[in-house]
């Protein structure tokens, strides 16, 4: 079934995309029918479709399956563009060398989708409370739509800074067209209100089918990592340790194997607080299936007899030198986290010394699920977006050099280099004395969280962008901590300014 109400044009929509969904199992490719607001929102049923769609844009194009990358790691010192040469991939060479026009379809594409989902979940909020249903599963309906409004919102705050706070569906084009920025200070006020609401709301966990929904634990790690990007260490020190006491109650915890993470049999597992569901299904060569792109756009460039992906890799999102070599000898992370020259695949080939376009021989492992996939743009592996582990690092960050939060960045520490995370280990261990102790996580993050869209957004918040990037050898301004707005969404509407340097 499909449903869409439009939100002005060229991207800010309020969509319901009813036959979209959220675990593997809602996201089959169902039959639709053309519906409006007037005959969709009537039974449970409805509202559980509508629920469901909200999600449907976290693995499209403008966000975790395409855009996303781009600007959490290939805009940082964690990766550079890589693919096969001047002409390949313009939209990324743009955010990598920090030329970026309004035009530039990743962040223009980001815009849309976030707004698409917003729109969707503000449907849920406005439709559902009239529908005549169980009172438990309505609660959950309204908490997942908060939920994941404040995530949308959260990338397009931090990325784009003053944006529309839309909270209800226009009742014209007319209306929204109209929309105009919001001070940042709004949008977070705006975020930290639906978490909170949606905590109150939301199970502590799923089963069967509705795994992969956010839960509690979802809203509230989100909510910690919202405090700390706006610098409340207060807050973000106290939701990060209920997150991590209620994860533990509910049978949570950080894989003794970090590579764990990142295996097909352990989508939602014990460490996950929430990721992009993904999945087998379409056969077609596109960037807003129900399968992720990322296995074949950062496997290793047509290498391998027979390619060690499906189609040969496009050797996109290469990893930087300088990332590589943070990584302390022992440092399991590493080898986890990237192929590098001399490595195996599964067949048993080598990765190579050089690649085309990537001459010092690494490719991301994280995400790589090889040849097993139906089409090569369709791999089944999940995409994590909060895991148990950034939350001790949350917690570490905002309690400082404290008792709590060295504990809190030893236990990923000591995983990381294969130890017990609850027996100390003076080899990896740091401690209270430990020099500049904030940058030392920063730079545990940059390591756990490799490829994983953070890098960029940690940068920025900690207010080192500019200086890292020009160490790097990038041309970059004041002005690039915040992305252009679309100049399609200002054509459609000229009440939304231009970032300044645009």
């Amino acid at each position: 079934m499909l449903f869409s109400q439009r939100l002005g044009t060229a991207g800010l929509f309020l969509g319901l995309l009813a036959s979209a969904g959220c675990t593997k199992d809602y996201l089959n490719i169902q039959p639709t029918s053309a519906v409006t607001a007037e005959n969709f929102y009537k039974t449970q049923t409805d509202a559980l479709q509508a629920t469901t769609a909200a999600y449907s844009q976290l693995y499209q194009n403008g966000m975790f399956n395409y855009s996303l990358w781009g600007i959490g790691d290939v805009m940082s010192d964690n990766t550079y563009l890589g693919g096969g040469g001047a002409a390949d991939g313009i939209e990324f060479q743009q955010l990598d060398s920090y030329n970026i026009p309004s035009t530039n379809p990743l962040t223009t594409s980001h815009w849309q989708r976030a707004y698409l989902g917003i729109g969707q979940a503000n449907q849920v909020l406005l439709r559902v409370p009239a529908i005549d249903m169980d009172a438990t599963l309505k609660n959950r309906c309204l908490g997942e739509a908060e939920f994941l409004r404040a995530l949308y919102y959260f990338y397009l705050v931090r990325g784009f800074g003053d944006v529309p706070l839309v909270l209800t569906p226009a009742a014209s084009a007319a209306e929204a067209a109209s929309q105009t920025r919001k001070p940042v200070a709004d949008v977070y006020a705006q975020i930290i209100k639906d978490l909170t609401d949606a905590i109150t709301k939301l199970p502590a966990s799923y089963s069967g089918e509705d795994l992969g929904r956010a839960s509690k634990l979802s809203a509230r790690a989100l909510l910690a990592k919202v405090y700390l990007t706006q610098g409340d260490l207060g807050n973000a020190a106290t939701q990060a340790r209920t997150t991590i006491a209620e994860a533990t109650a509910a049978g949570k915890a950080m894989w003794p194997n970090f590579a764990d993470n990142y295996k097909v049999e352990n989508d939602n597992g014990q460490e996950s607080l929430f990721e992009v569901q993904f999945k087998y299904g379409l056969t077609s060569y596109t960037t807003d299936g129900p399968g992720s792109v990322m296995n074949e756009f950062w496997g290793a460039r047509f290498f391998g007899s027979p390619y060690v992906v499906a189609s040969g890799g496009y050797g996109f999102n290469v990893p930087e030198k300088d990332l590589v070599s943070r990584y302390a000898a022992g440092d399991t992370r590493r080898a986890a986290s990237l192929f590098a020259p001399g490595d195996l695949y599964p067949d048993g080939q080598v990765q190579p010394a050089t690649l085309v376009g990537n001459p010092n021989g690494y490719s991301i492992r994280k995400q790589y699920v090889g040849r097993t996939n139906v089409n090569n743009w369709d791999s089944p592996l999940n995409f994590p977006v909060l895991r148990l582990a950034e939350v001790y690092l949350i917690l570490a960050e905002s309690a400082g050099n404290t008792a709590e939060g060295v504990e809190a960045i030893n236990k990923v520490r000591r995983r990381a280099f294969g130890l017990p995370i609850n027996t100390p280990a003076a080899a990896v261990d740091y401690t209270a004395a430990t020099p500049n102790f904030k940058a030392a996580v920063i730079q545990e993050r940059r390591l756990e969280l490799a490829f994983e869209d953070d890098r960029w957004y940690d940068l920025k918040r900690t207010g080192t962008l500019v200086a890292t990037m020009r160490a790097q050898g990038k041309t970059i301004q004041d002005f690039n901590n915040l992305l252009p707005i679309p100049q399609a969404e200002i054509n459609v509407n000229p009440g939304l300014t231009q970032n300044p340097g645009y």
